[in-house]
């Protein structure tokens, strides 16, 4: 029987921040697809993006195109170490992932810091903040590998805003959706049965990242990949009946 239509708005926002994560996290298309090979429907819990408090790349202006695909807006944080701002969004479909926006406040961070910021942010077009497309996620300035390395002494989120822009950070697979593990243990046993390096701890485990090589403006350099998480929660959800990724990802 033909699985039910998927609403187009969620569909195409949930395929957008799928192919931009896996952009930045290949390993995490490997091993969706093993999972999908044993007949999974991949249920992710979450998706967190990285994104600044700048003129229409805020959480405000990430937050209309969720809340036009039907997505309510929920509590906020604040995590003052970190220098972060940050709002979750969730959908009334249980199968669409709870979207994380973790927004840096550079007014945290050094002069120097601001500044290289503030040189990044000069180098965006106006027509970046005013595209209609679901999410503004991309990178529209152009770091210099020196710019990287002097963030990232002070914000790992600094620096991976300036190295890859706005998009997505972290994805989490909700482990208690899964039909053919009985356990996280087991499903990480399998993960490393497929040489992947995993770090697990108590009910959360994640996939160690990868280099990844990126262009800056002097030079192409590794760095680390996104996160790709294992959560089991207290609170299990109904088994999944559709994984948006798979309906629409290729």
């Amino acid at each position: 029987m033909p699985s039910p239509a998927v609403p187009p708005s969620i569909a195409a926002l949930v395929d957008h921040l799928w192919r931009d994560f896996v952009a930045t996290t290949p390993q995490a298309a490997r091993i969706r697809e093993l999972l999908v090979a044993r007949g999974e429907l991949v249920h992710h819990d979450h998706v967190a993006l990285r994104t600044i408090a700048a003129p229409g790349l805020g959480l405000d202006a990430l937050g209309g195109p969720l809340e036009a695909a039907g997505f309510r807006p929920r509590e906020r944080y604040r995590f003052d170490e970190a220098r972060l701002r940050a709002r979750y969004w969730q959908h009334d479909d249980p199968n669409a992932p709870k979207v994380f926006v973790a927004e840096l406040d550079p007014g945290g961070l050094s002069v120097g810091a601001q500044a290289i910021l503030e040189r990044l942010l000069a180098q965006v077009p106006s027509s970046f903040t005013e595209r209609p497309e679901l999410l503004r996620t991309g990178r529209p300035w152009t770091p210099t590998y020196a710019d990287y390395q002097a963030l990232l002494v002070e914000s790992e989120h600094a620096a991976r805003i300036a190295a890859l822009g706005i998009g997505v950070e972290r994805c989490s697979v909700d482990v208690g959706a899964l039909i053919t593990f009985p356990d996280l243990d087991a499903l990480v046993a399998f993960l490393v049965e497929h040489a992947f390096r995993v770090d697990a701890r108590g009910e959360r485990a994640a996939i160690r990242p990868e280099p990844i090589s990126v262009r800056f403006a002097d030079t192409a350099a590794r760095i680390p990949s996104g996160c790709y998480e294992l959560a089991l929660r207290h609170q299990p959800r109904p088994r999944a009946s559709r994984d948006y990724a798979v309906s629409v990802a290729k």
